[in-house]
């Protein structure tokens, strides 16, 4: 008698593991005197991600920005990015270390131009030193001929090549937020922080920086993390959104989901009284 083989049930393959996130806020909070600016605020952005953050004027939004970028140092919670305890690092390093960012009232050199203000910006990312520069050894051409193909690809790109010999002072402020954009791009960054990009555009040219945000992201394999009034624009370019009010996160996920939560609708639009 020929003994029988017992079926063999195929092993369910195990879960790959999660993705580590390229940026991790956990209860981040931030105070100054009485007025509570960060009120524990925890959320992840992934990477390739386009992520908005939203919320009523005085949300905590820039203060966020400015955690992130280490011009503050939170009074409590952690910043992980790419793996590294963010808040460990000086405010010199964080460009270096790759996050890029614009501002919210446009921090350019005036009297530079365009092109020059640019090229700022991969500073972090030239290695040849004094003595190098002093005897003009062949590194130093290869590095000066690297920052001005980036500079003048950037210009390209974001449509400045016409203006790259203007001093910046005599821009107007769009254009201005689209330099900054370069120089922030320049350095190569992980992750790209826009603040307010999209202040003072009108309907046409936001629909086209929502272009320009997409081609940054895919053309650049860069995360962007993106502060903005313009609701519009951030519900139509994001993948995730984060919503704020009073320095607490209110709502996270995705756009059509954060666009329809009670809490989000009552902190743009405040609750009807009955008579």
């Amino acid at each position: 008698m020929t003994p029988s083989i017992p079926e063999m049930t195929p092993e369910t393959p195990p879960a790959p593991p999660p993705e580590t996130p390229l940026l991790s806020v956990r209860d981040v909070s931030v105070r100054f005197g009485g007025i509570v600016a960060l009120d524990g605020i925890s959320f992840d952005v992934h990477r390739g991600q386009i992520c908005g953050v939203i919320g009523p004027n005085g949300a905590g939004k820039t203060t966020l920005f400015n955690c992130l970028s280490r011009l503050y140092t939170p009074h409590q919670g952690s910043i992980r990015f790419d793996g590294e305890a963010l808040l460990s690092l000086p405010q010199h390093a964080i460009a270096a270390a790759g996050i890029g960012r614009t501002f919210q009232n446009v921090a350019l050199f005036p009297a530079m131009t365009v092109a020059e203000n640019v090229m700022v910006g991969r500073h972090c990312r030239t290695h040849t030193g004094y003595w190098a520069n002093a005897f003009r050894l062949k590194s130093v051409g290869r590095e000066e001929a690297e920052v001005q193909h980036r500079t003048h690809t950037l210009l390209s790109l974001l449509q400045l090549t016409e203006l790259a010999d203007t001093p910046v002072r005599e821009l107007s402020f769009g254009t201005r937020k689209r330099v900054e954009m370069a120089r922030a791009l320049v350095a190569e960054p992980k992750l790209l922080l826009l603040d307010e990009p999209a202040a003072g555009l009108n309907h046409e040219e936001v629909d086209s920086l929502r272009l320009l945000i997409q081609d940054v992201r895919d053309r650049f394999q860069v995360t962007v993390l993106l502060v903005e009034h313009h609701l519009n624009l951030v519900m139509r370019v994001s993948d995730q959104v984060v919503a704020m009010n009073f320095g607490r996160k209110i709502a996270d996920g995705p756009p059509a989901m954060v666009q329809a939560d009670p809490e989000v609708v009552r902190a743009y639009l405040g609750t009807e009284e009955t008579q």
